[in-house]
Protein backbone atom coordinates (compact mmCIF):
# COMPACT_ATOMS: atom_id res chain seq x y z
CA UNK A 1 0.00 0.00 0.00
CA UNK A 2 2.71 2.66 1.23
CA UNK A 3 4.34 1.53 -2.78
CA UNK A 4 0.97 2.53 -4.66
CA UNK A 5 0.79 5.34 -2.63
CA UNK A 6 4.56 6.92 -3.41
CA UNK A 7 3.73 6.18 -6.87
CA UNK A 8 0.98 8.19 -6.57
CA UNK A 9 2.33 11.23 -5.20
CA UNK A 10 5.67 10.78 -7.56
CA UNK A 11 3.15 11.34 -10.57
CA UNK A 12 1.29 14.07 -8.64
CA UNK A 13 4.73 15.84 -8.23
CA UNK A 14 5.98 15.34 -11.94
CA UNK A 15 2.92 17.40 -12.63
CA UNK A 16 4.32 20.76 -12.05
CA UNK A 17 7.12 19.55 -14.52
CA UNK A 18 4.83 18.54 -17.26
CA UNK A 19 2.26 21.20 -16.99
CA UNK A 20 3.87 23.68 -19.36
CA UNK A 21 4.12 21.52 -22.10
CA UNK A 22 1.06 20.64 -24.28
CA UNK A 23 -2.11 22.87 -23.97
CA UNK A 24 -4.69 20.69 -22.71
CA UNK A 25 -8.59 21.37 -22.76
CA UNK A 26 -9.92 22.30 -19.52
CA UNK A 27 -13.79 22.78 -20.93
CA UNK A 28 -16.75 23.33 -23.72
CA UNK A 29 -18.99 25.83 -22.76
CA UNK A 30 -22.08 27.27 -24.16
CA UNK A 31 -22.49 31.30 -24.62
CA UNK A 32 -24.56 32.94 -26.05
CA UNK A 33 -24.39 31.94 -29.21
CA UNK A 34 -20.76 31.29 -28.63
CA UNK A 35 -18.85 28.34 -27.74
CA UNK A 36 -16.02 29.04 -25.07
CA UNK A 37 -12.87 26.72 -25.04
CA UNK A 38 -11.04 26.60 -22.13
CA UNK A 39 -7.68 25.61 -22.22
CA UNK A 40 -4.81 24.77 -18.78
CA UNK A 41 -3.07 27.88 -20.69
CA UNK A 42 -2.50 30.75 -23.17
CA UNK A 43 -3.90 30.06 -26.72
CA UNK A 44 -2.99 32.54 -29.18
CA UNK A 45 -4.14 32.60 -33.61
CA UNK A 46 -0.95 30.61 -34.03
CA UNK A 47 -1.94 27.70 -32.62
CA UNK A 48 -4.98 27.92 -34.57
CA UNK A 49 -6.11 27.29 -38.39
CA UNK A 50 -9.57 27.79 -39.53
CA UNK A 51 -10.79 25.94 -42.64
CA UNK A 52 -13.67 25.23 -44.45
CA UNK A 53 -15.25 22.19 -46.57
CA UNK A 54 -18.47 23.52 -48.16
CA UNK A 55 -19.88 20.43 -50.78
CA UNK A 56 -23.64 20.33 -50.94
CA UNK A 57 -25.90 19.04 -48.94
CA UNK A 58 -23.58 19.48 -45.54
CA UNK A 59 -21.02 22.71 -45.29
CA UNK A 60 -17.96 22.53 -42.67
CA UNK A 61 -16.23 24.85 -41.13
CA UNK A 62 -13.77 23.45 -38.76
CA UNK A 63 -10.67 24.53 -36.42
CA UNK A 64 -7.68 23.16 -35.59
CA UNK A 65 -6.02 23.81 -32.26
CA UNK A 66 -3.22 22.40 -30.78
CA UNK A 67 -4.00 21.14 -27.71
CA UNK A 68 -5.09 17.49 -25.98
CA UNK A 69 -8.41 16.42 -25.24
CA UNK A 70 -9.61 13.84 -22.90
CA UNK A 71 -12.53 11.22 -24.01
CA UNK A 72 -14.58 10.72 -26.82
CA UNK A 73 -15.52 13.34 -29.18
CA UNK A 74 -17.88 15.84 -27.74
CA UNK A 75 -21.00 16.14 -29.92
CA UNK A 76 -23.64 19.35 -29.46
CA UNK A 77 -26.63 19.95 -31.38
CA UNK A 78 -29.07 22.47 -32.97
CA UNK A 79 -26.56 24.94 -31.40
CA UNK A 80 -24.47 28.15 -33.07
CA UNK A 81 -26.82 28.18 -36.12
CA UNK A 82 -24.90 24.42 -36.78
CA UNK A 83 -27.03 21.35 -37.18
CA UNK A 84 -23.79 19.96 -35.58
CA UNK A 85 -20.50 20.49 -33.41
CA UNK A 86 -18.28 17.92 -32.90
CA UNK A 87 -15.01 18.10 -31.11
CA UNK A 88 -12.04 15.46 -31.29
CA UNK A 89 -8.66 14.40 -31.12
CA UNK A 90 -7.71 15.00 -34.78
CA UNK A 91 -3.48 13.85 -33.65
CA UNK A 92 -1.86 13.63 -31.20
CA UNK A 93 -1.30 17.46 -30.90
CA UNK A 94 -4.51 18.60 -32.24
CA UNK A 95 -8.07 19.52 -31.19
CA UNK A 96 -10.42 19.58 -34.36
CA UNK A 97 -13.85 21.20 -34.00
CA UNK A 98 -16.15 20.95 -36.75
CA UNK A 99 -19.35 22.91 -37.74
CA UNK A 100 -21.94 20.91 -39.81
CA UNK A 101 -24.78 23.05 -41.45
CA UNK A 102 -26.95 23.18 -44.46
CA UNK A 103 -26.10 26.85 -45.13
CA UNK A 104 -22.69 28.35 -45.68
CA UNK A 105 -21.60 29.61 -42.92
CA UNK A 106 -18.24 32.05 -42.07
CA UNK A 107 -16.08 30.70 -38.70
CA UNK A 108 -14.26 33.52 -36.27
CA UNK A 109 -12.36 33.00 -33.69
CA UNK A 110 -11.35 34.80 -30.30
CA UNK A 111 -8.58 34.09 -27.87
CA UNK A 112 -8.46 35.42 -24.61
CA UNK A 113 -5.52 34.27 -22.98
CA UNK A 114 -6.47 30.66 -22.00
CA UNK A 115 -9.63 31.02 -23.62
CA UNK A 116 -10.76 30.57 -27.29
CA UNK A 117 -14.27 32.29 -28.72
CA UNK A 118 -15.94 30.64 -31.30
CA UNK A 119 -18.55 31.99 -33.10
CA UNK A 120 -20.62 30.99 -36.53
CA UNK A 121 -22.15 33.25 -38.83
CA UNK A 122 -24.09 33.91 -42.15
CA UNK A 123 -21.71 33.59 -45.01
CA UNK A 124 -20.25 37.09 -46.50
CA UNK A 125 -18.31 36.35 -49.46
CA UNK A 126 -14.22 37.57 -48.91
CA UNK A 127 -14.32 38.16 -45.36
CA UNK A 128 -11.59 36.88 -43.29
CA UNK A 129 -12.58 34.56 -41.45
CA UNK A 130 -9.09 33.86 -39.51
CA UNK A 131 -8.96 37.79 -38.10
CA UNK A 132 -9.73 37.90 -34.52
CA UNK A 133 -13.43 39.58 -33.82
CA UNK A 134 -14.71 41.58 -31.30
CA UNK A 135 -17.65 39.75 -29.21
CA UNK A 136 -19.38 39.96 -25.83
CA UNK A 137 -20.78 36.12 -25.19
CA UNK A 138 -22.80 37.79 -22.62
CA UNK A 139 -24.21 40.18 -25.32
CA UNK A 140 -26.31 39.56 -28.36
CA UNK A 141 -25.96 41.30 -30.88
CA UNK A 142 -27.66 41.98 -34.03
CA UNK A 143 -26.10 39.63 -36.36
CA UNK A 144 -26.66 36.93 -33.98
CA UNK A 145 -30.35 37.45 -33.57
CA UNK A 146 -31.11 37.28 -37.54
CA UNK A 147 -28.71 34.24 -37.58
CA UNK A 148 -30.88 32.70 -35.01
CA UNK A 149 -33.58 33.44 -37.30
CA UNK A 150 -32.67 31.76 -40.04
CA UNK A 151 -31.71 28.71 -38.10
CA UNK A 152 -35.33 28.59 -35.91
CA UNK A 153 -37.07 26.98 -38.74
CA UNK A 154 -34.06 23.70 -38.39
CA UNK A 155 -34.59 23.72 -34.71
CA UNK A 156 -35.13 20.23 -33.89
CA UNK A 157 -37.67 18.52 -30.44
CA UNK A 158 -34.10 18.92 -28.41
CA UNK A 159 -33.11 22.10 -29.27
CA UNK A 160 -36.57 23.24 -28.06
CA UNK A 161 -35.99 21.44 -24.73
CA UNK A 162 -32.49 23.03 -24.71
CA UNK A 163 -33.95 26.67 -24.60
CA UNK A 164 -36.95 25.94 -22.14
CA UNK A 165 -36.34 27.34 -18.77
CA UNK A 166 -36.99 24.56 -15.87
CA UNK A 167 -36.06 26.62 -12.44
CA UNK A 168 -36.32 25.43 -8.96
CA UNK A 169 -37.40 27.73 -6.02
CA UNK A 170 -33.56 28.18 -5.56
CA UNK A 171 -33.53 29.63 -9.17
CA UNK A 172 -31.07 27.80 -10.86
CA UNK A 173 -31.79 26.73 -13.83
CA UNK A 174 -30.91 23.41 -15.00
CA UNK A 175 -31.52 22.90 -18.07
CA UNK A 176 -28.23 20.89 -19.90
CA UNK A 177 -27.29 20.10 -16.80
CA UNK A 178 -25.83 16.75 -16.65
CA UNK A 179 -24.59 15.15 -13.33
CA UNK A 180 -22.72 11.21 -13.61
CA UNK A 181 -23.17 9.35 -10.93
CA UNK A 182 -20.11 6.54 -10.09
CA UNK A 183 -21.12 3.95 -7.46
CA UNK A 184 -18.26 2.27 -6.77
CA UNK A 185 -16.95 -0.84 -7.20
CA UNK A 186 -19.12 -3.48 -8.33
CA UNK A 187 -19.05 -7.31 -9.52
CA UNK A 188 -15.85 -9.16 -8.80
CA UNK A 189 -14.74 -6.32 -6.74
CA UNK A 190 -16.73 -5.70 -3.44
CA UNK A 191 -15.19 -2.79 -2.29
CA UNK A 192 -15.27 -2.51 1.74
CA UNK A 193 -16.83 -5.63 3.35
CA UNK A 194 -18.07 -6.15 6.79
CA UNK A 195 -19.76 -9.45 7.17
CA UNK A 196 -22.22 -9.59 4.75
CA UNK A 197 -22.64 -6.11 4.15
CA UNK A 198 -20.82 -4.78 0.91
CA UNK A 199 -19.74 -1.80 -0.15
CA UNK A 200 -20.86 -2.12 -3.57
CA UNK A 201 -24.65 -3.13 -2.83
CA UNK A 202 -25.38 0.11 -0.55
CA UNK A 203 -23.43 2.74 -2.87
CA UNK A 204 -25.52 1.41 -5.80
CA UNK A 205 -28.54 1.45 -4.15
CA UNK A 206 -27.80 5.14 -2.74
CA UNK A 207 -26.34 6.15 -6.39
CA UNK A 208 -30.11 4.92 -7.53
CA UNK A 209 -31.67 7.49 -4.94
CA UNK A 210 -29.58 10.21 -5.50
CA UNK A 211 -30.43 9.81 -9.55
CA UNK A 212 -34.30 9.91 -8.93
CA UNK A 213 -33.94 12.94 -6.96
CA UNK A 214 -31.74 14.95 -8.87
CA UNK A 215 -34.23 13.79 -12.22
CA UNK A 216 -37.61 15.52 -9.89
CA UNK A 217 -35.27 18.49 -10.04
CA UNK A 218 -34.83 18.67 -13.74
CA UNK A 219 -31.01 17.18 -14.05
CA UNK A 220 -29.89 15.05 -16.69
CA UNK A 221 -28.57 12.15 -15.17
CA UNK A 222 -26.11 9.49 -16.47
CA UNK A 223 -24.75 6.25 -14.52
CA UNK A 224 -21.54 4.56 -14.77
CA UNK A 225 -23.31 1.47 -13.94
CA UNK A 226 -27.14 0.15 -12.58
CA UNK A 227 -26.50 -2.95 -12.04
CA UNK A 228 -23.87 -4.95 -10.29
CA UNK A 229 -20.80 -4.81 -12.63
CA UNK A 230 -17.39 -4.17 -12.21
CA UNK A 231 -16.05 -1.03 -14.58
CA UNK A 232 -12.06 -0.24 -14.38
CA UNK A 233 -11.50 3.16 -12.92
CA UNK A 234 -10.30 4.49 -16.28
CA UNK A 235 -13.42 4.14 -17.73
CA UNK A 236 -15.39 6.16 -14.98
CA UNK A 237 -14.70 9.34 -15.50
CA UNK A 238 -14.33 9.20 -19.37
CA UNK A 239 -17.83 7.83 -19.26
CA UNK A 240 -18.21 11.20 -17.88
CA UNK A 241 -15.99 13.16 -20.08
CA UNK A 242 -17.88 11.39 -23.17
CA UNK A 243 -21.69 12.43 -21.86
CA UNK A 244 -20.09 16.73 -21.08
CA UNK A 245 -21.01 16.32 -18.10
CA UNK A 246 -21.22 19.26 -15.18
CA UNK A 247 -20.18 17.66 -12.27
CA UNK A 248 -19.10 13.99 -11.21
CA UNK A 249 -20.07 12.12 -8.19
CA UNK A 250 -18.69 9.28 -7.13
CA UNK A 251 -20.14 7.41 -3.91
CA UNK A 252 -18.23 4.87 -1.95
CA UNK A 253 -17.54 3.07 1.71
CA UNK A 254 -14.73 3.79 3.74
CA UNK A 255 -13.77 0.83 6.51
CA UNK A 256 -11.49 0.29 9.49
CA UNK A 257 -8.01 -0.96 9.32
CA UNK A 258 -8.65 -3.63 11.77
CA UNK A 259 -11.34 -4.55 14.02
CA UNK A 260 -9.61 -3.28 17.02
CA UNK A 261 -10.78 0.37 15.26
CA UNK A 262 -14.15 -0.79 13.63
CA UNK A 263 -15.62 0.49 16.89
CA UNK A 264 -14.54 3.94 16.96
CA UNK A 265 -14.24 4.75 13.31
CA UNK A 266 -16.98 6.23 11.89
CA UNK A 267 -18.32 9.54 10.14
CA UNK A 268 -19.03 10.68 6.35
CA UNK A 269 -15.89 12.27 4.31
CA UNK A 270 -16.11 14.40 1.20
CA UNK A 271 -13.27 14.23 -0.88
CA UNK A 272 -11.62 16.06 -4.03
CA UNK A 273 -8.62 14.92 -5.74
CA UNK A 274 -5.06 16.83 -4.99
CA UNK A 275 -1.99 15.58 -3.53
CA UNK A 276 -2.83 13.90 0.39
CA UNK A 277 -2.02 16.00 2.94
CA UNK A 278 -3.12 14.05 5.77
CA UNK A 279 -2.19 10.74 7.15
CA UNK A 280 -6.03 9.73 6.92
CA UNK A 281 -6.74 10.96 3.79
CA UNK A 282 -4.31 8.87 2.33
CA UNK A 283 -5.46 5.62 3.95
CA UNK A 284 -9.00 6.75 2.50
CA UNK A 285 -7.64 6.68 -0.64
CA UNK A 286 -5.08 3.88 -0.51
CA UNK A 287 -8.27 1.79 0.43
CA UNK A 288 -10.16 2.38 -2.87
CA UNK A 289 -6.89 2.68 -5.13
CA UNK A 290 -5.93 -0.84 -4.56
CA UNK A 291 -8.89 -2.43 -6.06
CA UNK A 292 -7.79 -1.76 -9.58
CA UNK A 293 -3.56 -0.87 -9.32
CA UNK A 294 -2.93 -2.55 -12.55
CA UNK A 295 -4.63 1.09 -14.52
CA UNK A 296 -2.33 2.96 -12.77
CA UNK A 297 -0.02 1.95 -15.73
CA UNK A 298 -2.79 3.29 -18.08
CA UNK A 299 -3.48 7.18 -17.11
CA UNK A 300 -1.18 9.41 -18.86
CA UNK A 301 1.30 12.06 -17.72
CA UNK A 302 -1.62 14.33 -19.86
CA UNK A 303 -4.31 12.88 -17.59
CA UNK A 304 -2.77 14.70 -14.72
CA UNK A 305 -1.95 17.54 -16.14
CA UNK A 306 -5.77 17.90 -17.15
CA UNK A 307 -7.11 17.59 -13.64
CA UNK A 308 -4.71 19.43 -11.53
CA UNK A 309 -4.72 22.46 -12.24
CA UNK A 310 -5.83 25.05 -9.43
CA UNK A 311 -8.96 26.24 -11.16
CA UNK A 312 -10.34 22.85 -11.08
CA UNK A 313 -9.13 21.79 -7.18
CA UNK A 314 -10.80 24.49 -6.06
CA UNK A 315 -13.96 24.21 -8.26
CA UNK A 316 -14.31 20.41 -6.84
CA UNK A 317 -13.74 21.86 -3.15
CA UNK A 318 -16.31 23.91 -3.21
CA UNK A 319 -18.61 21.54 -4.64
CA UNK A 320 -17.31 18.89 -1.85
CA UNK A 321 -18.27 21.53 0.78
CA UNK A 322 -21.69 22.39 -0.54
CA UNK A 323 -22.23 18.64 -0.73
CA UNK A 324 -20.76 17.78 2.46
CA UNK A 325 -22.96 20.43 4.63
CA UNK A 326 -26.01 19.57 2.63
CA UNK A 327 -25.89 16.32 3.32
CA UNK A 328 -25.00 16.28 7.61
CA UNK A 329 -27.70 18.97 7.53
CA UNK A 330 -30.25 16.51 5.83
CA UNK A 331 -29.07 13.46 7.97
CA UNK A 332 -29.49 15.40 11.02
CA UNK A 333 -33.29 16.79 10.21
CA UNK A 334 -34.15 13.35 10.16
CA UNK A 335 -32.67 12.64 13.65
CA UNK A 336 -30.04 10.36 12.39
CA UNK A 337 -26.63 10.14 14.17
CA UNK A 338 -23.88 11.49 12.16
CA UNK A 339 -20.22 12.32 12.91
CA UNK A 340 -18.54 15.47 10.60
CA UNK A 341 -15.63 13.65 8.96
CA UNK A 342 -14.51 16.55 7.00
CA UNK A 343 -14.03 17.79 3.61
CA UNK A 344 -10.17 16.50 2.50
CA UNK A 345 -8.28 16.39 -0.15
CA UNK A 346 -6.96 12.88 -1.75
CA UNK A 347 -5.41 11.35 -4.67
CA UNK A 348 -8.20 9.41 -5.60
CA UNK A 349 -7.72 7.07 -8.93
CA UNK A 350 -10.89 7.38 -9.90
CA UNK A 351 -11.40 11.21 -10.03
CA UNK A 352 -8.23 11.86 -12.55
CA UNK A 353 -9.17 12.55 -16.18
CA UNK A 354 -12.18 14.23 -15.17
CA UNK A 355 -12.83 17.22 -17.25
CA UNK A 356 -15.71 18.88 -15.14
CA UNK A 357 -15.69 19.14 -10.44
CA UNK A 358 -15.19 15.99 -9.23
CA UNK A 359 -15.98 14.60 -5.70
CA UNK A 360 -15.61 11.07 -3.98
CA UNK A 361 -17.98 11.31 -1.16
CA UNK A 362 -17.74 8.34 1.20
CA UNK A 363 -20.84 7.28 3.04
CA UNK A 364 -19.68 6.35 6.20
CA UNK A 365 -17.63 3.67 7.73
CA UNK A 366 -19.07 -0.19 6.92
CA UNK A 367 -17.06 -1.34 9.62
CA UNK A 368 -18.85 0.08 11.78
CA UNK A 369 -21.75 -1.45 14.21
CA UNK A 370 -23.88 0.98 13.58
CA UNK A 371 -22.74 3.25 10.94
CA UNK A 372 -22.48 0.16 8.47
CA UNK A 373 -26.00 -0.89 8.82
CA UNK A 374 -27.47 2.62 8.78
CA UNK A 375 -26.16 2.29 4.92
CA UNK A 376 -28.87 -0.22 4.03
CA UNK A 377 -31.73 1.48 6.28
CA UNK A 378 -34.24 2.80 3.39
CA UNK A 379 -35.09 6.28 5.09
CA UNK A 380 -30.98 7.03 5.97
CA UNK A 381 -30.67 6.64 2.20
CA UNK A 382 -33.02 8.87 1.38
CA UNK A 383 -31.22 11.13 3.76
CA UNK A 384 -28.41 10.71 2.10
CA UNK A 385 -29.69 11.28 -1.68
CA UNK A 386 -31.60 14.07 -0.96
CA UNK A 387 -28.77 16.06 1.35
CA UNK A 388 -26.28 15.32 -1.83
CA UNK A 389 -28.91 17.10 -4.28
CA UNK A 390 -29.43 20.22 -1.95
CA UNK A 391 -25.57 20.62 -2.64
CA UNK A 392 -25.63 20.04 -5.71
CA UNK A 393 -28.45 23.08 -5.95
CA UNK A 394 -26.30 25.04 -3.83
CA UNK A 395 -23.14 24.19 -5.97
CA UNK A 396 -25.29 25.60 -9.18
CA UNK A 397 -26.69 28.62 -7.13
CA UNK A 398 -23.15 30.15 -6.11
CA UNK A 399 -21.23 28.82 -9.33
CA UNK A 400 -23.42 30.39 -12.35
Amino acid sequence: MRKILAICLLLFSAVGVLYAKSPYLVSATKGDNALVLKFNQSISSADAKISTLNEKPNYRNFIDIKGIINGKAIKIVNFMNADEIVIAQNNPSTIRIVFKSKFQRTLKAKFQGNNVILILDNFVANENIGKDLQVNTKTKTTQNKAAKQQSKPQANTAQSKQTQTTTSSKGISKVGKTIVIDPGHGGKDPGAVSGKLQEKVAVLQISKKLGDELKKRGYKVHFTRQTDKFINLRDRTKMANDKNADLFISLHANAAPNAQKAKSMRGIETFFLSPARSERSKNAAALENKSDIEEMNFFSKQTFLNFLNREKIIASNKLGIDIHSNMLKNIKARNFSVTDGGVREAPFWVLVGALMPAVLIEIGYITHPVEGELMFNNNYQNALAQGIANGVDDYFVKNR
